[in-house]
């Protein structure tokens, strides 16, 4: 077929789906927000994206319900999909979604899906009561609805006896099409976007970072010590991950574009190409040296192979390789998550203490992405250097919360004033 003839035609299929995901059932304004999110990987947004999610009125315990139930469904019971996603559907009737936030259903099958494509052991486990006086009650109170205490665990990771050795970790690095996990995902996926019906955007599944994968096969404290001892294995390992890496994800967008116009991914970010949170919770425990040899590297590729990337930043172990990572060309921008110590010391997101390195991120160009808490997101914008290139996702606990939220931030020419007509939303 004439090359000219399928360039056109591919144009005229985006065109097409952009018309026809201009609009969607629980967003009324997301032609608005997707052309926000446009300008904002471009760098041409003068102000900054706001998320802000509210439950309706009168409606706040029932949203924590059916957030958990839906959150760690695709995990917590894989053999009833459906019942996931009709959650996400109910949640979504019973939520207000603001400003640039948008109802995103992202297939959630754990933090680093890939090591499970590899045959590494899938660990669910889920706490059903958190002590009332523990650190992390205090912080889902403070969070407001959007909490879920459960998680998944790879390999390693979770149970010492599942440790690999290098040959073993040879066989298991490879493309497997029958894989359990592998064929799950592509399920639920399609299942997501069947169902879909103009209501939501689909988030691809949270594939992992390289190293996190890698240390889910060989152990955290085996992989340090080989990176000293056995550097050529790792890095030869950790750059088939990668190929393999790409392999899924550019097999899951495939299945994605054909359906929906752009892609999304569990850090709540729109896209109208190929885009994806980056990271390497690994890189906690390493020095500098080790993460500029290991880890930069195949960040950098990431980079290339991705239209839009951000770099999960998590938590004060990750902070010596800012240097590094505001200097990656490609990289778009920085997500910064503290973690529960530093939250637990009014050290969040929101907090006067993290604004040099705010101010870092920001002027080395590179886009910041906080949540901060609701009564904390005015004082933080004023205290940066920039607005541009911000993203702030707050989770408000009830309507007139976000109601008087929205109005200020539409009053001080901080959002587009369109986003007013979402108020009677709140009612």
């Amino acid at each position: 077929m004439n090359s000219r003839y399928i360039a056109f035609s591919e144009v005229n299929r985006l065109r097409v789906m952009k018309i026809f995901n201009s609009i969607l059932e629980f967003k009324e304004l997301w032609s608005l927000a997707t052309e926000r999110f446009i300008a904002w990987w471009e760098k041409d947004l003068r102000s900054p994206l706001v998320q802000i999610t509210v439950p309706r009125k009168g409606l706040e315990d029932r949203v924590a319900m059916l957030f958990n139930r839906w959150h760690w469904g695709f995990a917590r019971n894989p053999g009833n999909p459906i019942e996931t996603v009709e959650s996400f559907v109910e949640w979504c009737r019973n939520m207000v979604f603001l400003a640039d936030s948008y109802p995103n259903l992202w297939i959630n099958l754990g933090p680093g899906i890939v090591a499970g494509y590899f045959g590494s052991k899938v660990f669910f486990k889920e706490t059903t009561a958190i002590p009332e006086d523990s650190t992390v009650s205090k912080l889902v109170e403070k969070s407001g609805w959007n909490q879920s205490y459960a998680t998944v665990w790879f390999g390693a990771s979770a149970d010492s006896s599942e440790v690999k050795n290098w040959d073993e970790i040879d066989s298991m690095v490879r493309f497997d099409p029958d894989n359990f996990w592998w064929r799950k995902t592509i399920e639920f996926t399609t299942l997501a976007l069947k169902y879909r019906r103009g209501r939501y955007i689909v988030g691809l599944t949270d594939l992992g970072g390289v190293h996190d994968v890698l240390a889910s096969l060989r152990g955290t404290q085996n992989l340090v010590k080989d990176m000293y001892y056995n550097p050529r294995k790792v890095e030869e390992i950790s750059w088939r991950i990668l190929e393999l890496w790409h392999i899924y994800y550019d097999k899951l967008y495939e299945i994605v574009r054909e359906q929906q116009y752009g892609t999304s991914a569990w850090m709540g970010l729109w896209s109208p190409g190929k885009w994806y949170p980056i990271q390497c919770d690994f890189s906690a425990i390493l020095s500098p040296k080790l993460f500029q040899k290991f880890v930069l590297p195949i960040l950098e590729e990431h980079c290339v192979r991705l239209d839009n990337t951000v770099y999960h930043l998590d938590g004060p172990g990750e902070l010596p390789h800012v240097d590094f990572l505001v200097k990656i060309e490609r990289l778009n921008g920085i997500q910064w998550v503290p973690g529960a110590a530093m939250e637990a010391l009014n050290r969040d997101c929101g907090s006067e203490y993290w604004i040099p390195l705010y101010r870092k991120i920001l002027e080395y160009g590179k886009n910041l992405v906080i949540s901060v808490p609701y009564a904390r997101v005015l004082e933080i914008l004023e205290k940066l250097s920039t607005i541009k290139g911000v993203a702030i996702q707050v989770g408000c606990p009830n309507a007139e919360v976000a109601k008087k939220l929205l109005a200020k931030l539409v009053d001080k020419n901080i959002i587009d004033s369109e986003f007013i007509r979402e108020i009677p939303l709140l009612v």
